[in-house]
């Protein structure tokens, strides 16, 4: 029982751990936090489910709500984000900012499914299972373990095995020096918020299969255990948003199994509590390097 829970808990670690990847990366690059992130997996999980609905399969889904979240991430730079920027107001007046595109895309989200939940088809995604040292899965639950995985490599590959990675790793640090040294900042800016977009879209399309739910607000309760994986895991730490991911999403299903009913939240704030008194910095977060990003 204990080893199933676990095992039902990376699952959905590995979920919170996509979602942190996206998030994390632009609090690392530019150092705000977007909170319209969980509008886009939204965005995201209907573009999925409408691309699954006019016929097409659901690889062709899982890109397009990829392609259809990045770009939107993107927008939201040019927007929200960019005017602040080139004005060095990027701390209070970006978050404020990051609400507002949040609330309106929830709300145009709301008119146009009428607040209703909607599903994927049934036969989208072929659901079967399987029994494997003792312990149930099901194809989703490989497919979500792959899906993470496979970003998450192929993220490790890009920033630290490419020349443009290089250059994101260079803006991270000092956009200033970066410039002087000729990176192309702006270029940085805009790949950076497209990958975050395209893991949620990843995300939101992930989410919507395993739930069979799309709705207007699917995205929010999602931001909330974000921001534990974020300061858990360390601010800016790619590597601590996904263990911090997997390690949350092991704590809620324990909990969940062997504690009562409403008891799995209490815990993992209060967990968030303790690891912040301990260690402010989070499980693999650099303390003088965030002291150093509040200051600026």
């Amino acid at each position: 029982m204990l080893a199933q829970q676990i095992l039902n808990g990376i699952v959905v670690g590995a979920v919170y751990s996509l979602f942190a990847l996206g998030f994390n990366l632009i609090f690392g690059v530019h150092r705000i936090l977007n909170l319209a992130h969980g509008g886009v997996v939204m965005v995201g999980a209907f573009a999925g489910l409408y691309a699954v609905l006019a016929g097409l399969p659901i690889w062709v889904a899982f890109l397009a709500a990829a392609l259809a979240a990045g770009l939107l991430s993107v927008l939201i730079d040019f927007v929200a984000f960019r005017p602040l920027r080139q004005r060095g107001e990027m701390e209070f007046a970006a978050l404020v900012s990051s609400i507002g595109v949040d609330m309106v895309l929830t709300t145009l989200a709301q008119r146009w499914s009428g607040t209703q939940v909607m599903r994927f088809p049934f036969d989208a995604f072929p659901i079967s299972s399987f029994t494997l040292f003792g312990l149930r899965m099901t194809t989703m639950q490989l497919t979500i373990l792959g899906v993470v995985l496979a970003v998450s490599v192929l993220l490790v590959i890009y920033l630290y095995g490419t020349s443009f990675g290089r250059q994101v790793r260079a803006a991270a640090e000092n956009d200033r020096a970066a410039r002087l040294l000729g990176v192309n900042v702006t270029a940085v800016y805009v790949q950076t918020f497209f990958i975050s977009g395209l893991l949620a879209g990843l995300t939101g399309v992930l989410l919507g299969l395993a739930f069979n739910n799309v709705y207007f607000l699917m995205g929010e309760p999602l931001l909330l255990k974000g921001f534990v994986v974020l300061i858990l895991g360390g601010l800016g730490s790619l590597k601590g948003a996904l263990v911090a991911g997997f390690l949350l999403g092991i704590i809620q299903a324990i909990c969940t199994a062997y504690l009562p009913n409403g008891l799995s939240d209490p815990v993992v704030y209060g967990l968030l509590f303790v690891i912040i008194l301990l260690r402010p910095s989070g499980l693999f977060g650099d303390t003088v390097r965030n002291v150093r990003a509040v200051r600026q």
